[in-house]
């Protein structure tokens, strides 16, 4: 059923209160057919939303917004080493990793309490905690919007990079996301490298490394640094971590010493865009409503009541301060609309 003027606060994590000319849910692949007969029947542009938790509104929109509520979890084969769990793309993406861990399925648990839906995980290549997507993610079933037909995208076919898939680009407004099946491990193999787990699990006194715990020390970690977007309105990591070359690296550790960087298996390096952010003196900075987060400069928050386009002149001031302290170019990792 298709609602008109549609609030759509409650639909975004950073709770911006804009509206819909037109709103429908879908709960299966009959549901979104139908809405898009009724979006072309009125001549509207339309446009796909799960979580919203990746999403920065900074204007009404005048068309018909089709929020994937489609639900279901299920196995769906089984190998000597692996489990495939299918989940719907509407899935709250936490409680499928505790589903996934209460049946003791491994290699998700790196990536507990990432805020938004299933459907987005391939999309963005989500990741955490020296963990992607791509690490376990096996295929997916998309909507083609244009064509009405259903098309299997495997994990060469979603071309990863970090935080990107073919479904940002080359594929961009194109697919309505269906279900994701992932390749989950009977056995599994423990990723604790990122420095702050090992500390956080010797701080909670685990003596038998199970991904249970690894779960925990992540939720943990994650409550202790990122606002909770039901208390204060965020979409998490609002910037990619840049890569440079070995050169612009060099150049950069020589006037800063004390920069933070990833080596690269390409021989580039990944900083740390909250670093960078943070030398700019962003950490905590407040205008209005809209602000830098206190304990971590990568998450921008809104307050209360910010506008989007607040919020949005906030991230390109941060972008153009980096920019002109370092020379180097941070990109936004939330999807502008």
């Amino acid at each position: 059923m298709i609602s008109e003027n549609e609030q759509l606060q409650s639909y975004n994590t950073f709770g911006i209160p804009v509206v819909s000319r037109y709103f429908a849910s879908f709960v299966s692949q009959h549901d979104l057919t139908s809405a898009l007969d009724d979006a072309r029947a009125k001549g509207l542009p339309r446009m796909i939303l799960g979580g919203g938790s990746n999403i920065l509104f900074t204007k009404d929109y005048n068309g018909l917004m089709l929020k994937n509520d489609i639900k279901g979890i299920q196995v769906v084969d089984e190998d000597n080493d692996h489990v495939y769990v299918k989940a719907g793309a509407g899935e709250n993406w936490h409680s499928f990793v505790q589903y996934c861990l209460s049946a003791d399925l491994a290699g998700l648990e790196n990536l507990s309490l990432i805020p938004g839906n299933v459907g987005a995980s391939p999309m963005q290549n989500i990741g955490a905690y020296g963990v992607e997507i791509k690490d376990t993610f096996h295929s997916l079933e998309a909507f083609h919007l244009h064509d009405r037909t259903v098309v299997t995208f495997t994990n060469n076919d979603c071309a990863f990079g970090y935080r990107e898939s073919v479904f940002k680009k080359q594929y961009r407004d194109q697919f309505a996301i269906l279900s994701v099946i992932y390749r989950l491990n009977k056995k599994p193999n423990f990723n604790t490298s990122y420095g702050a787990i090992n500390e956080e699990l010797e701080r909670m006194g685990v003596k038998e490394l199970s991904i249970q715990a690894i779960s925990q020390a992540v939720i943990n970690i994650r409550t202790s640094k990122l606002p909770d977007p039901a208390k204060i309105g965020n979409a998490g990591s609002f910037f990619k971590n840049p890569s440079v070359d070995a050169v612009a690296y060099e150049r950069l550790k020589a006037a800063h010493p004390q920069i933070v960087a990833y080596p690269l298996a390409d021989g580039h390096y990944k900083l740390a865009a909250g670093w960078l952010i943070e030398q700019c003196g962003w950490k905590g900075f407040r205008e209005g409503d809209a602000g830098v987060h206190a304990k971590q400069a990568l998450v921008l928050v809104n307050y209360g009541h910010a506008k989007g386009n607040e919020i949005y002149a906030l991230s390109q001031q941060v972008l153009d301060s980096v920019h002109a302290k370092f020379g180097v170019q941070l990109e936004r990792e939330v999807n502008i609309v």
